[in-house]
């Protein structure tokens, strides 16, 4: 019998069920729900390094965007407030586009 210990999307339990299967789940108190959050987003971040496909690189960035999405919740923010930041930041800062790759910075 497999042991998980981790934590699955809300439908999972039903998905399994239907198969005929049973499993055996808890609801995780805060500490616990922002701990198994947290692993499950290195998980899902393993999961996009190690994708080989477009297909399941779009999948797993899917999964990345569910913990986003869930984390923010916890925290009490809503996704727009998290995207407002994102844009301020691209606009002070910039993103990612132009690939720049900083070597160093020398002291005057």
């Amino acid at each position: 019998m497999p042991i998980y210990n981790k934590l699955v999307r809300d439908k999972i339990p039903e998905i399994i069920e239907s198969t005929g299967k049973k499993c055996s789940c808890k609801v995780l108190n805060d500490d616990e729900y922002i701990k198994a959050l947290q692993e499950k987003c290195y998980e899902e971040l393993d999961e996009y390094v190690s994708s080989t496909t477009n297909t399941e690189t779009l999948e797993e960035l899917a999964d990345l965007l569910e913990i986003f999405h869930s984390l923010a919740d916890y925290y009490g923010f809503s996704i727009e407030q998290v995207e407002e930041i994102r844009k301020r930041k691209l606009e002070q800062r910039g993103g990612f586009k132009d690939r720049i790759y900083l070597i160093n910075v020398e002291d005057k």
